[in-house]
């Protein structure tokens, strides 16, 4: 059903019916009732293109995926927080649009979707600790939302975040109540802001309770199994190997589990193991009980806000910058046990 049928079957003016979809204040609410009800009866969805010429807007979205000589996008993830924004999106009616970019054309690919005028608003994601993206957006003056933040930068932006250095002060706390004090973190790269922070909190619980965090036992890179089976094989073939190792990803998780059983250990008895992320719509943390023990947040939540603060600047440009910090559960799996009876007892 187009918009002419709606109107005809409404016995109401295209202008009206239109106006009632897009809520216009001089629509009566008894009218914009109506109408949203009838709509909703008679599938009806408005066409996006002619909304965009109603309304000046491209009634689309951009998503810029960074395509980096130093790090790529963990498709599992950016998947979860593409279905939750895509929920926002649609009920707006807007399209979103995907474009790769590298590191050296990503201001000109943002540069050309401005000039272009083929989105209205952009989600960055991905932020480094100094992220140029969000001063050149701010001054390109195109609605932006970031997920993640950049702690070194002093300026208002939007953003959804995670609060990563609290979710791995608590996981390290919680490794440290069973009794282990070789306690590893296996990391993603740490000129992006979500890991440095992380690390953060895990330092930062350990020297809360006396102990000096060990260089040895620190492992930073892209976050995929193999890099996962590959530092932690490395932190277990060390004289003192660690007791307990928390992750940034259940990817890299996967990999570490790897790692154990190839060391003839046993996650979860020999060796703890607490990750992060386990919360993927096609990667379950097992069935009934959780194969690990992890920091969990929904990416497709945050995809959901962030969306939905993004299209609110987009209608009302005079709205000052937004922010959310979300908080991580701690779900107790099987990954994790008291220190093994071997371990010797010298601090971290």
């Amino acid at each position: 059903m187009n918009l002419k049928q709606l109107a005809a079957h409404l016995n109401l003016s295209q202008t009206t019916v239109s106006r009632a979809l897009n809520g216009y204040p001089e629509v009566s609410e008894q009218t914009r009732k109506r109408v949203a009800e009838a709509a909703q009866a008679l599938n009806y969805a408005p066409n996006a293109r002619a909304k965009g010429l109603a309304t000046g807007r491209a009634m689309a979205i951009g998503h810029v995926i960074p395509i980096s000589t130093q790090h790529q996008m963990m498709n599992p993830v950016f998947g979860d927080f593409i279905a939750g924004a895509s929920e926002e999106y649609v009920k707006a009616g807007y399209d979103m649009t995907l474009s790769v970019t590298g590191d050296r054309d990503e201001e000109e690919n943002y540069r050309r979707l401005k000039a272009k005028g083929n989105v209205d608003g952009i989600i960055v994601h991905g932020p480094s600790m100094h992220d140029g993206r969000i001063p050149f957006l701010r001054k390109l003056g195109l609605p932006f939302v970031v997920h993640g933040r950049a702690s070194e930068l002093d300026t208002a932006y939007s953003w959804v975040d995670m609060n990563n250095t609290h979710a791995f002060q608590r996981a390290t706390n919680f490794l440290l109540d069973l009794g282990h004090r070789r306690i590893g973190l296996i990391n993603g790269l740490e000129f992006m802001d979500f890991a440095y922070r992380r690390r953060l909190g895990f330092e930062q619980a350990l020297t809360a309770r006396g102990f000096a965090p060990d260089p040895a036992l620190l492992a930073s890179g892209e976050m995929t199994e193999s890099y996962g089976f590959e530092a932690a094989q490395r932190l277990l073939a060390l004289p003192e190997p660690p007791t307990a190792l928390l992750t940034s990803s259940v990817i890299a998780a996967i990999g570490i589990r790897r790692a154990i059983h190839a060391a003839g250990l046993e996650m979860g008895r020999d060796v703890s193991v607490i990750t992060h992320d386990d919360d993927l719509s096609f990667l379950r943390n097992g069935p009934d009980l959780p194969i690990f023990t992890a920091t969990r947040s929904s990416v497709y939540e945050a995809g959901r806000i962030a969306a939905a603060m993004l299209l609110a600047h987009i209608e009302d440009p005079s709205l000052p910058a937004q922010s959310r910090l979300l908080e991580a559960q701690l779900i107790i799996g099987g990954s994790t046990g008291p220190v093994p009876s071997s371990a010797p007892a010298s601090a971290n």
